[in-house]
């Protein structure tokens, strides 16, 4: 009663059934994929078939259709990427320029009979300081000049002469210090003051 529901020997199917089996469903894959597949998806049609059928063109269509939507999302990229480029722009260039640094001083200085002495601001190309100098009533000999260890520049004058008082702006012609260097050529002390205000980074002395 065991044996009742074994399978024959006959009813086995043998090792040759079992591979023509697999080779005729691989055929008929291949067979599928290039008469029906292949034009259907793809738009290619080796055999003809599709283009009798219509499904090559069925595939032309789909490959058409996904190339289109391929380029307009490039292209839709494309545009965000310049249009947020131009917002960048934009908001920058709205954006109200860092204004320069604004400084002011008062520098006092007493100078023996025939002594000379020098004041400079450190100033950017373009910068100006409004400035004002007089002696306590002697006259000074004065020179209004600028140098640049970077830019070797040793020498660069604005103005030159004698006087008691002088008033103006002065405006950077390049990167470096400039300033004012008095001489006492009177035979008594005199007291210099100077008074600047304007876009420099820093002031000194240089006795």
């Amino acid at each position: 009663m065991y044996n009742a529901n074994i399978p024959s020997t006959h009813e086995i199917p043998s090792t040759g059934r079992l591979i023509r089996s697999t080779v005729i469903a691989l055929l008929t894959a291949i067979f599928l994929l290039v008469t029906v597949v292949m034009p259907a998806e793809y738009g290619i049609d080796p055999t003809g078939f599709g283009e009798i059928t219509g499904l090559k063109r069925m595939g032309e269509i789909k490959v058409s259709l996904t190339e289109e939507a391929t380029a307009d999302r490039a292209n839709a990229a494309a545009s965000l990427q310049i249009e947020l480029s131009e917002a960048v722009t934009a908001v920058t260039e709205s954006l109200p320029l860092a204004p320069k640094s604004e400084m002011s001083h008062e520098k006092k200085i007493t100078l023996a009979p025939n002594q000379g002495t020098e004041i400079k601001v450190t100033m950017t190309k373009g910068s100006k300081v409004h400035y004002v100098w007089r002696t306590n009533g002697g006259t000074a000999v004065f020179d209004q000049h600028g140098d640049s260890k970077e830019l070797k520049i040793n020498y660069h004058s604005y103005s030159k002469g004698t006087g008691q008082m002088r008033e103006g702006v002065l405006e950077a012609a390049f990167d470096g210090d400039h300033g004012w260097f008095w001489r006492n050529r009177t035979s008594t002390p005199m007291t210099i003051t100077l008074k600047t205000e304007g876009e420099y980074t820093r002031i000194r002395h240089f006795k």
